[in-house]
Parts: C-alpha cells; structure tokens; sequence
C-alpha cells in the first residue's frame, strides 16, 4: 500500500509539489515517480522545473535518505 499524505492546508501549488516530491522520494526515479502519479515522464519533468524540485537530490554526508525538497517554493 502506499503511504498516506496529509496536508496542511488546501494550497493546491504546495499539494502538487508535495505530491511530485513523495513520489520521487519514494519510486527513487522520474520514470517511476510518472507513474505514481498517472503522468507522462514530460509532465514530471516540467513540474520538477516549474516547482523547482532539486532532482536527483543532493546526498549529504552519511545519511543517503535525504529528501528531494531542498529548493523553497516561490509565492
């Protein structure tokens, strides 16, 4: 089963950068992410552009788990 998402708010552009984020994160490629979320790989990508997404992400240090979402949302 995939994991549950809750959002803090009804912010559609932060539910959509969330939503691109967590399927990345969780696929660990743009083509798995795609699929995740029902979209072209194309789509994924101009959302990953659109929202700034840092992807791949960064890997820091000794924990290799770091999340995607390392740029700030604009607006």
């Amino acid at each position: 089963t995939m994991p549950q998402l809750i959002l803090e708010d009804f912010n559609l552009a932060n539910a959509e950068r969330r939503l691109c984020v967590e399927a990345l994160t969780t696929a660990g490629n743009i083509v798995g992410a795609a699929s995740l979320l029902g979209i072209t790989r194309h789509a994924l990508k101009r959302r990953i552009v659109k929202l700034r997404i840092e992807w791949p992400a960064r890997r820091t240090g000794p924990a290799l788990g770091a999340s995607a979402e390392v740029a700030a949302p604009v607006g």
